[in-house]
């Protein structure tokens, strides 16, 4: 037995389909460039992968921007995330000194396999353990892989949950606007 249908009734049944699809991924992740006020990253103490504790405060580039990315060992796009960072980051320090920090969600029962995920993928900045959530319930990060931006005054000005491949460049692309804005700024003012 064949159903025919109207090609009109499904051509619409066919493009509320996609709506639905598109919808579904779209809410999938956000991307959040921050207005004003900006609020400022909290003082929340995080360890180091020697179990030392330190205030999330003293990881962060005080002269330019820092970009701090939450992930997990179990999480397969924050690790792909991360990856693709680490592939650029050398010439992201060169070109605009940004700074990356990686914070692990893993609890305690498994945040050995995070200097075994590091270390095994070589990269090159500060990882570190959140492993009680303090700093993820103060940044209300609800989901990971989870990145904010930070400024050099401690103000989180742009962040973004999920990982596509090719986020990472949309990270670095926003440094640059914002480094371009500062020295049109500084140009000015130096003109006045």
């Amino acid at each position: 037995m064949t159903i025919k249908m109207n090609p009109i009734k499904f051509s619409i049944f066919s493009v509320l389909i996609l709506l639905f699809v598109i919808g579904i991924s779209l809410s999938s992740f956000t991307t959040k460039k921050i207005a004003s006020p900006k609020s400022t990253v909290p003082s929340v103490s995080i360890k180091t992968l020697k179990n030392q504790t330190i205030d999330i405060q003293e990881t962060l580039n005080k002269e330019g921007y820092t970009i701090i990315s939450f992930w997990a060992t179990w999480c397969k796009p924050c690790i792909s995330e991360l990856s693709a960072i680490n592939d650029e980051y050398i010439d992201w320090q060169e070109e605009t000194g940004v700074k990356v920090v990686a914070v692990s969600i893993d609890d305690a029962r498994s945040k050995n396999r995070i200097q075994t995920i590091a270390n095994g993928k070589n990269w090159a900045f500060e990882v570190y353990s959140d492993e009680n959530s303090d700093l993820k319930r103060a940044l209300n990060v609800q989901n990971v892989p989870h990145t904010f931006i930070i400024n050099a005054e401690g103000e989180i000005v742009w962040q973004h949950t999920s990982y596509n491949p090719g986020d990472e460049a949309h990270y670095i692309e926003f440094i640059k606007e914002e480094l371009a804005k500062q020295k049109d700024v500084d140009t000015d003012s130096d003109t006045k």
